[in-house]
């Protein structure tokens, strides 16, 4: 399973991909507005998110209509050729995503929550598709079985030729709350998993390991001083 990082913030993304573990990047106007982005610097700072990844970079459309959509994924994929057009699972969105990946323009298709929507977007030629996992956790409901299900149906048919290029559809399970989400994702077979950096960096701890350095150190100490 790879990891994308679900952020806006240009620290967090260098950080990460320090580590070495991060293949891309989802934003969001939710995760745009929290770093305080101004809609003048949106696309210069998508750019800029580019050039510190080498895999997909997720710009989400903002219009409500199929037109709008089309127009500002145009824009969006011309930004980067690793840009990646996130569009709405919407009747309109939809619509959008099946003219722009005759285009040769790759969509993730966000707000993903039942296998009839999956296999809708799959159809349409979405590169990829994003369940969300914790939303449904807000609900009280498992969010992980949903993904599971998601995950299954997609695996039963062949949607490489709807795409873009003709690659096979890719499920990113989105919405992660915290390392048990990512753990059960990545049992469930999720082609990708995208984290929060507050997340991602808990997936790195374990007090175990926390509590085996310290023994260790301990014990360094004592061979320092014998």
């Amino acid at each position: 399973m790879k990891f994308f990082l679900d952020t806006a913030s240009l620290e967090e993304i260098k950080e990460a991909v320090s580590w070495g573990a991060v293949a891309g990047v989802t934003t969001n106007p939710t995760l745009y507005a929290r770093i305080g982005g101004k809609i003048q610097d949106f696309e210069e700072h998508i750019n800029k998110i580019c050039t510190l990844v080498k895999g997909p970079v997720s710009a989400e459309v903002t219009a409500p209509d199929a037109a709008g959509m089309v127009a500002q994924g145009r824009e969006l994929a011309a930004i980067a050729k690793n840009v990646a057009v996130k569009v709405p699972m919407t009747l309109e969105g939809l619509a959008a995503t099946r003219i722009l990946a005759n285009e040769g323009i790759e969509v993730n298709m966000t707000l993903v929550f039942s296998v009839s929507q999956a296999i809708l977007a799959a159809r349409a030629g979405a590169r990829y598709v994003s369940p969300f996992v914790g939303r449904f956790d807000d609900i009280a409901e498992d969010g992980v079985v949903h993904l599971v299900n998601i995950i299954i149906a997609l695996g039963n048919y062949d949607f490489s030729n709807d795409g873009p290029k003709g690659e096979r559809i890719e499920v990113i399970a989105a919405s992660i709350r915290n390392p048990s989400h990512v753990s059960q994702a990545a049992l469930a077979g999720a082609d990708i998993a995208t984290v929060p950096f507050g997340v991602l960096k808990k997936c790195a701890t374990h007090p175990l390991t926390t509590n085996g350095l310290a023994a260790f150190e301990a014990d360094w100490e004592k061979v320092k001083q014998a």
